[in-house]
């Protein structure tokens, strides 16, 4: 885009650019925190342990804190928080030993960080 600005309208030009870089940055970066919390929803439901498929359904997503310029996404199961933790670190049983972990959420979460940061920097970049 090309356009003659004058030497005192030169302030309030580049300082328009910059807001309208802010606000498509800003809704570039919230759309790059929806997509990565859906993907580390879908990962945890395709490798969470099967026994009825309840546990793996009741994965969800939510944003708990948005604002103009920032968006928060958690991704959690509501009913079965306990279950989720004894399954990812496993537990002791009751007449000893232990039950193995079945490590399905730290590895999604892994793959959403790698994501996000791609998509953000593809967002900065814009």
């Amino acid at each position: 885009m090309s356009r003659t600005i004058r030497a005192d309208q030169l302030a309030a030009a580049v300082e328009e650019e910059l807001m309208n870089y802010r606000d498509t940055t800003a809704q570039n970066v919230k759309a790059a925190v929806r997509k990565a919390g859906k993907t580390v929803k879908e990962q945890i439901q395709d490798t969470a342990p099967v026994r009825t498929g309840s546990y793996a359904k009741s994965w969800t997503t939510k944003v708990t804190a948005e604002s103009s310029q920032s968006l928060e996404v958690t991704v959690f199961s509501p009913s079965r928080y306990r279950l989720s933790h004894l399954l990812e670190h496993g537990h002791a049983k009751r007449n000893g030993g232990r039950v193995r972990a079945i490590p399905h959420i730290a590895p999604a979460e892994e793959t959403g960080e790698e994501q996000l940061k791609r998509d953000i920097e593809l967002a900065v970049k814009g």
